[in-house]
């Protein structure tokens, strides 16, 4: 299998994460599953094989929106899949899509439904190309074509994106209130903005990017619990080992990367 991750175009850098393309070179099927990782996600499906998601495995559709993904998410592979896919940094997607982030959690729904025809027609576009290099000149395109923001919603999405950067920090032991009241706004209306913005909580951002960094940290070192419960700024091991078992359904010792694109893609 390949993945690789390409840069988008220069004026969507503070959105998109970036782009990413999958090429299965196997048809044989294989189940995985999705842990939190603080993005939104488009994925537009360009081979023969198929995805299921879910505890009933239900198949996706062919242009696929991820919601935000709060706890662990069986998926299935079946044949041999090819994707392009779209990673949104957590308040990225809101500057192209005009609805509250919040109200897809923990789904995987059709992008025709939200975006229409025009989708379609790009999907369909991309097709009819056989270089990569290709398609993504035209998703670029699209999504600069696409990109509408006003300056209210660009003032509200600053804040959400200067809160979650002093959240992110490891040495961050401050609460909600105190970072609230550093924009000018309330705790409450800062909540409601990160809801709408990214489908998130404050405090369930910081949660993930804390297992995210440890999920790393275990994919990548041999290092003991303790010291990656330390590096991540859990209180002790036994909150590390709280927090990942809620984030994927097993503790870190039992963890094992598999070698899909999910994997991949965590391993960044």
């Amino acid at each position: 299998m390949q993945y690789r991750e390409i840069s988008p175009a220069n004026t969507l850098k503070r959105f998109v994460r970036c782009y990413y393309i999958y090429e299965g070179d196997s048809s044989a099927s294989f189940e995985d599953t999705v842990f939190p990782s603080g993005a939104v996600e488009i994925i537009f499906n360009m081979g023969d094989g198929k995805w299921q998601t879910g505890k009933d495995f239900v198949a996706t559709p062919s242009i696929e929106l991820w919601g935000q993904i709060t706890r662990p998410l069986p998926v299935r592979s079946i044949g041999k899949n090819t994707m392009l896919g779209v990673r949104f940094y957590p308040h990225g997607a809101a500057a192209f899509l005009e609805m509250n982030i919040d109200v897809i959690n923990n789904q995987v729904v059709s992008l025709r439904d939200i975006a229409g025809d025009a989708i379609d027609t790009l999907h369909a576009s991309m097709l009819e190309l056989s270089d990569w290099s290709d398609r993504i000149k035209l998703l670029d395109v699209f999504l600069v074509r696409k990109f509408s923001i006003t300056e209210k919603k660009e003032n509200r999405i600053a804040i959400v994106t200067d809160a979650m950067r002093e959240l992110r920090k490891d040495d961050f032991f401050d609460n909600i209130e105190n970072v609230a009241s550093r924009y000018g706004v309330t705790s409450r209306y800062l909540q409601k903005l990160f809801l709408q913005y990214t489908g998130l909580t404050p405090k369930l951002y910081s949660k993930i990017n804390r297992f995210q960094n440890s999920l790393s940290r275990i994919s990548k070192q041999n290092a003991s619990l303790t010291s990656i419960a330390y590096e991540c700024g859990y209180f002790d091991q036994s909150h590390f080992i709280r927090d990942f078992k809620l984030f994927t359904g097993t503790t870190p010792s039992g963890y094992t990367a598999l070698p899909s694109p999910i994997t991949l893609a965590v391993a960044k």
